[in-house]
């Protein structure tokens, strides 16, 4: 977010953005009109006005005149939204809220948002927290990485709206499985210390420049690796103002200026 470095969009990526923008729209029909076919033709639609609001993504076929891969690529779009049909019944549900742009403040001053793909809320007043992953669902070792981000969400409605959600839903599109969490308050005091922890890491590296790479499976995927260290290459200069070093200390900041 300092440097604002470009990211290139993926077809992983951009196919998450186009099945959940099918499953949005999808609520806008009747309940008996949401069926599997119907969301299917939804596609070719939802990706037209992905290309219009974001021009970036037509990059992603440039190389494929004949419209080969792009056909496999909305086909396996197809097929996450055909098996979501085997998750949950649409028929079934009228969410509350879908694409809910959330934002609270914690007592500490640090600000929160984020948005939720559905908020399901039950006539007791009941209120699930529905996310949709188009990838495979993680093994039980990374399942509570997995939930941190639904914590999150949780933590911001209990802030926000004074309510604990009952229940936590992960549906993975990807491997047709679903991870649920039913939340208490600890859960949430628990998730807000972490935040507060991570955001005063951040905070000292902003004062000082010192932002040091922290390499996982992940940097496979990333576009900046000819800007990181990590991999032998030269981040940009430090665009903010960095705190004077300690007296006797050695200058901080890898990522600082000459």
């Amino acid at each position: 977010m300092i440097d604002k470095l470009p990211e290139k969009p993926s077809e992983a990526a951009t196919r998450g953005t186009l099945v959940h923008a099918v499953l949005e729209r999808l609520f806008d029909a009747p309940a008996t009109e949401r069926t599997a076919p119907r969301a299917k033709s939804l596609i070719p639609g939802q990706w037209d006005r992905l290309r219009e609001t974001r021009p970036e993504v037509v990059e992603l076929f440039a190389d494929d005149p004949e419209g080969e891969r792009l056909a496999r690529w909305l086909g396996e779009a197809e097929r996450l939204v055909e098996r979501w049909f085997t998750l949950e019944d649409p028929t079934r549900l009228e969410p509350a809220e879908r694409e809910l742009f959330v934002e609270a403040s914690l007592d500490s001053g640090l600000r929160l948002r984020g948005i939720i793909d559905r908020v399901d809320v039950a006539p007791t007043g009941e209120v699930r927290i529905v996310d949709y992953k188009t990838g495979k669902a993680p093994r039980p070792e990374y399942a509570e990485g997995a939930l941190f981000q639904m914590k999150f969400y949780a933590l911001v409605v209990w802030r926000l709206k004074g309510v604990v959600p009952r229940r936590l839903q992960l549906v993975y599109l990807g491997s047709g499985d679903v991870l649920t969490y039913d939340p208490v308050v600890a859960d949430l005091e628990r998730v807000e210390r972490k935040l507060l922890a991570l955001w005063e890491a951040i905070r000292e590296a902003t004062e000082t420049g010192d932002w040091r790479p922290r390499p996982t499976k992940l940097c496979g995927w990333c576009d900046h690796r000819a800007v990181c260290p990590e991999f032998g290459g030269t981040p940009p200069p430090y665009p903010l103002p960095v705190r004077a070093p300690e007296s006797g200390g050695t200058e901080q900041g890898r990522m600082g200026p000459d």
